[in-house]
């Protein structure tokens, strides 16, 4: 067995497939983001909740299922 531990990310990538023949430039590694459902295998009857405003802000009433989502098109302000 390997001894490196799995690191957990939200944030996957991919390079896309660029044929011999593509007269188009590669593209290069593109990013998606998977949402926290995905690695929750089922649901506690126990978890937190949002208070009701900020569940209707956030969009869930599980802070487990938030994952706050930072439009990579916005120009950052510094």
């Amino acid at each position: 067995m390997e001894n490196h531990p799995k690191t957990f990310t939200k944030v996957k990538s991919y390079v896309p497939f660029h044929g011999p023949c593509d007269p188009c430039p590669p593209i290069g590694r593109k990013y998606y983001r998977t949402p926290p459902n995905l690695y929750v295998g089922f649901q506690q009857p126990s978890l937190p909740q949002f208070s009701p405003a900020e569940a209707l802000m956030k969009g869930t009433l599980w802070p487990v299922f938030y994952d706050f989502y930072e439009n990579p098109y916005k120009k950052r302000r510094v």
